[in-house]
């Protein structure tokens, strides 16, 4: 991939004049749940503020933070210190908290869906490895560095609303300030696609070029039970995993991620695809075949953000977002965020899945063009 983009010097003036305080001018408050919520209050917190995501609040001084980390809120007008966020929960948390309670020979589970909802969410913090990187990242970095951090797979991070570090660029494990806004990758993938005009002379060019596609794929397919989705996607620390069609040669498991490279694409699976599902269905559908369960989400009754809890908001039945080596950045991007989906599957003409590019992928290629043509 050749770097030869002199226009490409102030498209990285913008972003380096343009800092994270001002992509979180306009966010709501920070969603949060105190770390002795049960798991179905956190649940419908997630779906009443449409998130995937929230942060967990402790009293101070009794919990040690994800990775390590002293991230603490404190009153504006005296500094004490009011909370402590001690890590992120995610909707896939809880889905593995109840596949993982096990089931008896018949499949039938072996605790009622009461008593597993019931239980504190700091008790499960740590099913999966993103609950365990709670970040910051202080509110004058520039966007271009804040680039490099997403770049490198974090997904989102808290910025305080007034940071006690003025000079600090990029992550940080302790801060304390009155207040905090949640800035995710998907924010700064919005702030590009509006600013594209702008970066038209990287972002016209193909993905292939670019060097944004990830070749390895790994998936599961249409016979696999959610269940074992779920814990597949645990185990590799993925968000979501493309569906292929099967083959009698893949044999009687469907327990494990395969090659996903040269297959039939019909399908996404995804922790968001469960917001469809019926909360009382929740666990007794965790045993059918994803499509099976994407078919009955799909045909199912609707209940909305904000509305009572008998069901999770959301569609599962979204449109499969693909794209192909020479669709451009700019192209992708937009399918990014208008499906406001955070991988895009890359296919061939017919359909065979020959890659991904993620939002990780997009960051990172936009960043080495920037820094190559203020480099040269």
């Amino acid at each position: 991939m050749q770097q030869l983009y002199p226009a490409a010097t102030s498209h990285a003036h913008l972003l380096k004049s343009t800092t994270v305080r001002d992509l979180i001018s306009d966010k709501k408050k920070l969603v949060e749940v105190p770390y002795t919520a049960s798991l179905a209050h956190t649940l419908n917190a997630l779906v009443a503020n449409n998130v995937v995501a929230v942060p967990v609040a402790a009293p101070p001084g009794q919990w040690i933070g994800a990775g390590g980390s002293v991230i603490l809120e404190s009153d504006k007008s005296t500094g004490a210190v009011r909370k402590h966020y001690i890590g992120i929960v995610t909707m896939l948390d809880i889905l593995l908290h109840i596949a993982d309670s096990g089931s008896d020979e018949s499949g039938a589970p072996t605790s009622d869906l009461e008593t597993l909802m019931g239980v504190p969410v700091s008790s499960i913090i740590g099913h999966c490895i993103e609950g365990l990187s709670l970040w910051t990242i202080n509110p004058n970095t520039s966007l271009l560095d804040c680039m490099e951090v997403f770049s490198k797979g974090i997904h989102r991070a808290l910025i305080p609303i007034e940071s006690l570090v003025h000079n600090m660029v990029g992550v940080e494990l302790t801060e304390s300030s009155p207040g905090y806004r949640m800035l995710t990758q998907m924010d700064v993938i919005s702030f590009l696609k509006e600013h594209e005009v702008d970066l038209a002379d990287i972002l016209t060019h193909s993905v292939g070029y670019l060097g944004a596609v990830t070749e390895t794929v790994f998936a599961v397919d249409n016979r696999t039970k959610v269940i074992d989705a779920i814990k597949c996607m645990r185990n590799a620390a993925l968000s979501a995993v493309p569906i292929v069609l099967a083959s009698e040669a893949d044999g009687a498991e469907h327990k494990d991620l395969i090659n996903g490279r040269g297959r039939k694409l019909i399908g996404t699976f995804s922790a968001t695809d469960l917001r469809g599902c019926p909360i009382t269905q929740l666990q007794s559908w965790l045993s059918l075949d994803v499509m099976e369960f994407k078919e009955r989400v799909a045909t199912g009754p609707r209940v909305e953000s904000g509305g009572d809890a008998t069901g999770l908001s959301g569609s599962s039945a979204r449109i499969l977002i693909t794209c192909t080596f020479v669709s451009s950045l700019a192209e992708v991007i937009t399918k990014a965020v208008e499906g406001h989906v955070h991988r895009v599957w890359v296919v061939d003409s017919q359909g065979l899945l020959t890659g991904l590019i993620t939002l990780t992928d997009i960051l990172r290629v936009i960043r080495v063009m920037l820094i190559g043509a203020t480099e040269s």
